[in-house]
Order: structure tokens, then sequence, then C-alpha cells
């Protein structure tokens, strides 16, 4: 049983101060390393085990062609100037093999952890001779593998998975204890720059997440490009957070007076404190008519845009 630590009983200083130690101890004289994704769970352990052992930790960002566009340079240069190098490895045909022909959700969660942590993390682990894993697992994401209402990519030990044993590495997960608001909380007591620890959440599968069928080099361009509109306009809403989804009908649309066949997005925004529940955000009738306007004129082959107006639950955030 996980002790929970809440936000509003959170002392960042204790807290920091003690998961230092408890890397320190877990790693001793070895290396670590880690994935940093540019969210702010990963962005937060980022920060905590450069604190804890400096360079014997080694962060990489892996490209795995599901992320936002301009994602990978913009993390990278950000760690910059805050005195971390970040290494990208480029697996994006690793990834995209492994989602080909993949449509069940679960499935292909299934197939981005694999790759992620069986075959491109064991082969960086395997050549940087690190034993240990550091990642920014929360509460939240524990939570809902455990429930069954979705399998986290980094949730393994609750499942009854020994990661030293299956990967061939320990993981150690000090942000485990908190959830999104209190991540926040430490993220800012360690420096992170504001547009970092408020970044809206992302999900480990990524873009794959927002895509409902098969995630394709294709789809997951188009998904990116709506993505680029809903996070542009909906940025100053005050939502905790905010996405586009591909959907996999074929949507009937007109062209030149004639009927034309097209993709559907989805467009989801939520209001949230740590994400365990969250009701739609009531955007004016003029913001959705903005927001699908310019997804059907910046997206190509996009015939309908619609907005998701159930709460969580029974809704999911993510699609996928």
């Amino acid at each position: 049983m996980i002790q929970e630590i809440t936000a509003q009983e959170l002392n960042t200083e204790q807290f920091i101060s003690e998961k230092i130690e408890k890397i320190k101890e877990a790693v001793g004289d070895g290396v670590a390393i880690n994935a940093l994704s540019g969210g702010v769970d990963s962005s937060t352990v980022t920060m905590l085990g450069h604190r804890a052992i400096g360079e014997r930790l080694k962060t990489v960002f892996i490209e795995n062609g599901l992320m936002r566009e301009g994602e990978p340079e913009q993390v990278v240069g950000l760690f910059k100037d805050l005195g971390v190098t970040v290494e990208i490895i480029d697996a994006r045909k690793e990834f995209f093999e492994a989602l080909k022909g993949v449509t069940d959700p679960e499935e292909k969660r299934e197939a981005i952890t694999q790759t992620f942590y069986r075959n491109v993390f064991g082969r960086i682990v395997k050549e940087s001779g690190a034993k240990h894993l550091l990642q920014g697992t929360i509460l939240t994401d524990v939570d809902e593998t455990v429930a069954g209402i979705k399998r986290q990519h980094n949730v393994f030990e609750q499942l009854g998975i020994d990661p030293k044993e299956t990967f061939g590495y320990s993981i150690i997960e000090p942000l485990i204890q908190l959830r999104k608001d209190g991540v926040r909380k430490v993220g800012q007591a360690l420096g992170l720059p504001t547009e970092m620890f408020e970044r809206i959440p992302f999900p480990g599968p990524a873009l794959a997440a927002r895509v409902i069928g098969e995630a394709t080099p294709e789809r997951v361009e188009t998904v990116r490009k709506a993505t680029v509109v809903v996070e542009r306009l909906l940025k100053d809403t005050g939502a905790f957070q905010y996405m586009a989804i591909l959907h996999e009908d074929r949507v009937t649309g007109m062209s030149d007076g004639k009927r034309d066949f097209g993709q559907q997005i989805e467009v989801r925004c939520w209001d949230s404190v740590d994400a365990r529940t969250a009701t739609p955000t009531q955007l004016s009738f003029d913001m959705l008519e903005k927001v699908a306007h310019e997804i059907i004129h910046e997206v190509p082959g996009i015939v309908s845009v619609t907005y998701n107006i159930a709460p969580k639950p029974p809704s999911t955030m993510e699609a996928v």
C-alpha cells in the first residue's frame, strides 16, 4: 500500500531532501539513467535525480515519433538552460514497427511499453552500464492501472512484474506518493521554470493515445497538426488539460459542392485538480467555432470537429 502525500500536507523541502538521500542510497557509486519527456513528472524527477547524483544520472529524450511538434528540441533546450545535458535517441522506426497493425487500446499501450523498456531502454542501459532507471511514476498512474481503467506504461511492481528480472534493471520512483498537484509544487521548489511545471499533462504513450485505431506515421502526423491548433487556442483558458483526438471512422463531408469523405477530430478540454475526476470546460461557442474552423483549414483531410461534454467518470481524459 502506497502512503499518499497530499499537496496540502506536502512539505516540499523535507520531501526533496528525503528523496535525494534515497536516490543516493539506491544508486550508490553507480550510474542511473532516466528518460525525459518534458512533462511535469519526468521533468521534476530529472531535476531531483541531478540534484542527488549529478552527472552520474544520464538523461535521454526518446524520439519515438509520437511527440508533439518541435518537442524534442524544445525540451532539450530548456534543460540545457538548467545545466542538464539531454541526449536525443532516435527510435522512431522501432516504435512504428511495434505499432504496425495494432488497434486495440491496451495492446497499443503494451506495444509501446515493451518497445520502450525492453528494446530501446534495454539497449541504452546495457551501453551505459546503469543498474537503475529513475522515472516519474505518480500515484494516479498506479491507481488507474490497478483498477483496470487503463494500463499506464510505467507501472510494474503493483502488477507483480519485477523490472530487474523482466528488463535487467531496477526502477526508482521518488514521486510515487504524489498526485499531479503535489508534483507541480515539488517541480517549482526544484527551480523548474513556470512554463515547465505548469505544462498540461501529456500521456506516456504520447500521441498514440490520441489516435483511435492504428497509430501509423500519417495518422499521428494528422493528430499532431490538430494538437498544435488546440494547444495554441486553449492555452489561456485555465483548463487542466486539452487535446485533439483522431477518430477512426470515415466521415461524410462536402468538397466543391459534392459529397466527399474525410476524418474527424474530437476536442477535449478538462477542468480538474488531480486527474482522478474531471468536468469538461465550458468553452464559449465562439471559441468552439474558432477551434473547429482552424482545425478544418490547417489539418488536411478533416471534415468534422466535435467537442466532448461527458465528465470523468464515465469518460476518461485520454481516448485510448
